[in-house]
């Protein structure tokens, strides 16, 4: 992952971004990190960047496992399935859990100033249990619908590379990462269509898995 400022619109939407993210902590929302952004290298290439871009994670969208997600109403639902990295001390990872990111596709991938400045389509995020001192080099995902696999993916990226991008990305709009916060690390998948009444295994193997239903 490479931090991106090469499309003229990326700062002036990230400054709208972290405004309206210091807006939602100074009324009580508490940040739980941030989330990194378009991923696909195709998809940066047609929205003019040349690298992900990163919006922001606060507990009022925060999911509880094992709850069913209420999507009525949504655009176009996804379901992207992330690694979540955890900051430690000194800017060290001091921890990896799986993750499960929805968004909600209701913008045109036209430009990339109105899908950063409204957080990259994110709607919720949910932590599954976290590993210290976990290996994930290699690490494999797979999404099942009933008897069907719908989707697969692979880590490509080392949670230090992730980490380091992320925070020079930040740093290059004037924000920081702080402990205790969290990084989701773009999906391992392509995004999944979901729709109510969908229910989904998702597994990581040996590194943890879900069930997330939708109504």
């Amino acid at each position: 992952m490479a931090s991106d400022l090469s499309n003229p619109e990326v700062a002036p939407a990230m400054a709208r971004l972290l405004a309206e993210r210091q807006s939602k902590l100074d009324a009580g929302a508490t940040s739980l990190g941030w989330k990194v952004g378009i991923n696909a290298p195709a998809l940066q290439a047609h929205l003019g960047i040349s690298g992900p871009v990163v919006g922001y994670l606060c507990d009022r969208s925060e999911l509880a496992p094992g709850r069913a997600v209420a999507i009525s109403g949504w655009h176009r639902a996804m379901l992207e399935v992330e690694v979540a990295i955890r900051i430690g001390a000194g800017g060290r990872i001091a921890g990896l859990s799986p993750a499960l990111e929805l968004v909600d596709l209701d913008l045109p991938f036209e430009r990339i100033g109105p899908i950063l400045e409204h957080n990259i389509f994110h709607r919720g995020v949910m932590f599954g249990p976290e590993a210290q001192g976990a290996l994930v080099g290699g690490l494999g995902v797979e999404v099942t619908k009933g008897d069907d696999v719908i989707a697969t993916g692979n880590l490509l990226e080392a949670p230090e590379i992730t980490l380091a991008a992320v925070e020079s990305f930040l740093a290059a709009h004037g924000a920081a990462l702080s402990v205790g916060e969290r990084i989701i690390a773009g999906s391992l998948t392509p995004p999944v269509p979901v729709e109510p009444g969908d229910h989904l295994e998702v597994s990581y193997g040996a590194f943890g898995a879900f069930s997330v239903s939708f109504i």
